[in-house]
């Protein structure tokens, strides 16, 4: 084990041997929920991949407003007879408004816009992911802290009945066999130790990467934070609630959107046009007409279009059916957890009372004659491992809790309460959804990102 972790750990155990509250503030699980989606380069992520579908609908409406573009040209000629060359140019402006488009560009915004819901609603969701992973990172590191200071205990004990087993072997009491037993677990117990060491040490770089630093001390959880009565009644809430539902949702809706535009590409579309040239021979000239037009034959690709707008929009529909389905399976997997979970903590919890009579009561009948040191270290390590299983049983129920929230489509900032400003998906959006030329109303999403602390 490297000497950095070494100290760690020995910080850690003079932490909890004189009061962490009396050195350092310790970081809560809300301190490192807040950290976390403050600093997670994943949220940074898909926020920008948000920004970019906005950009789609201000695209989408760009199609409804004037385009308008200059042309200029020069042509040298020269003919077979000779002294006839010469050299003609223009220069112009000309200009083109979509009237009417059997519908297509309005198809096509609102198509953009259920896009741009649907990946709001893909930000919820990654937004729950990166909570998650930071509860469990946080209750992994407290069970691995946890850990080690029970090896170290472990370590610690089985080195004085050590050292009273060779005392007792000394004055012919026991053989040399109870001495080699002890001196065969402290090897044990001093592998377990390197080994809690070692998954201490992986914790911990697992922590500053869901979290952003590296952790100091840690207090103890909160309050497991309420979910539902019922499974069926956290079924419910999921089909509600859950970002990823809502998301496909949005998705069949812009899917059937793209049908109907799909369809209005074989309808006529109706131009308002205008144009100034100038020519090099001084002629200025201009024109203002309306042009109709439309396919007659394309080959079959414009009812190819279509079909394959009404396939996109049946494989959507299929994706909320499964996703459905998949939904209720993690709902129920996470109910069984948290069920599993709150059992194992009270067996570990009754598991412990019992053994801690038994291995008092070995211990007093070992220094009676009456039991061996192999009685006492069999005791003592099953002393060790209920109080393992009940540090595991309550990081699993926590895990577990959260997990059963996520599940839901409730892991959120703003359903925790964590008390901190969000980002807002509408920002950007409402500054660009209507084709500004210029990115001078982005200014009201420039002041969300500075008070996140991203600028």
């Amino acid at each position: 084990m490297g000497r950095s972790v070494r100290a760690f750990i020995a910080t850690i155990t003079i932490l909890g041997a004189v009061g962490i509250g009396t050195i350092v503030r310790a970081e809560t699980l809300t301190d490192a929920m807040i950290s976390a989606y403050k600093h997670s380069g994943l949220l940074d992520q898909n926020r920008a991949l948000l920004r970019v579908a906005d950009e789609d609908v201000a695209q989408a409406v760009s199609k409804l407003r004037p385009i308008i573009s200059y042309y200029a040209n020069a042509t040298y000629s020269d003919p077979v007879a000779p002294g006839a060359s010469y050299l003609s140019s223009n220069i112009g402006l000309q200009a083109s408004l979509l009237l009417w488009d059997g519908n297509g560009s309005k198809y096509a915004i609102e198509a953009k816009k259920e896009a741009v819901l649907a990946t709001r609603e893909a930000l919820i969701n990654v937004e729950q992911s990166v909570l998650l992973r930071t509860v469990t990172a946080y209750m992994n590191m407290r069970r691995e802290m946890e850990f080690v200071a029970l090896r170290q205990n472990n370590v610690r004990l089985i080195s004085e009945q050590l050292r009273a087993s060779k005392d007792r072997f000394e004055v012919g009491e026991i053989t040399r066999t109870d001495v080699s037993l002890a001196e065969s677990r402290l090897a044990g117990a001093r592998a377990n130790l390197a080994a809690a060491q070692g998954n201490l040490a992986r914790s911990r770089e697992e922590y500053r990467v869901a979290i952003g630093h590296y952790p100091k001390s840690l207090a103890s959880p909160p309050k497991r934070p309420a979910t539902a009565r019922s499974m069926e009644e956290a079924r419910a809430i999921s089909y509600r609630s859950h970002p990823l539902m809502k998301k496909v949702q949005h998705d069949v809706t812009a899917a059937e959107l793209g049908i109907e535009q799909a369809e209005s590409l074989m309808k006529p579309n109706l131009k308002l046009t205008g144009r100034i040239n100038n020519s090099s021979y001084g002629i200025t000239s201009s024109s203002v007409g309306l042009e109709l037009g439309g396919p007659i034959y394309q080959g079959g690709q414009l009812s190819s279009v279509v079909r394959q707008a009404i396939a996109r929009r049946d494989a959507a529909r299929a994706g909320l059916h499964i996703l459905r389905n998949d939904i209720a399976q993690g709902v129920g997997n996470a109910w069984a957890i948290v069920q599993v979970s709150r059992a194992a903590l009270d067996a570990s919890n009754r598991q412990i009372r019992a053994a801690r009579v038994a291995h008092r009561g070995v211990k007093e009948e070992a220094s009676l004659g009456s039991r061996t040191t192999l009685d006492v270290l069999n005791s003592e390590q099953e002393l060790l491992d209920a109080q393992a299983n009940r540090i595991s049983a309550i990081t699993d129920q926590y895990v577990a809790t959260y997990s059963l929230l996520s599940a839901m489509g409730l892991l959120t900032v703003d359903h925790l309460k964590l008390g901190i400003q969000t980002y807002d998906p509408a920002g950007y959006y409402n500054a660009v959804h209507n084709a500004p030329a210029d990115s001078t109303r982005g200014k009201r999403l420039d002041r969300v990102l500075k008070a996140l602390g991203k600028q």
